[in-house]
């Protein structure tokens, strides 16, 4: 897995937000459009296309896309 596909898997679970404001450093929870069910479509989309579970925990752990990336390639 790449870091700028996981980008863009990430910029897919936002339905509003352009898709040019997604990279790596990205603070993705200071993003106008994060909320509860977004949380819970990035949980699921790791598990369906990484085959890793996150647990809510993990998500608000991280701070940055590539902190994300980085979580679940540690699982």
């Amino acid at each position: 897995m790449e870091l700028n596909d996981f980008v863009k898997k990430i910029a897919a679970e936002f339905d509003e937000t352009p898709v040019e404001k997604f990279s790596a450093s990205v603070k993705f929870k200071d993003l106008e459009e994060w909320g509860s069910l977004t949380a819970l479509s990035i949980i699921s989309m790791i598990d369906e296309e990484f085959d890793k579970k996150i647990t809510g925990e993990d998500l608000r752990s991280c701070g940055t896309i590539e902190e994300l990336y980085n979580l679940v390639l540690a699982k």
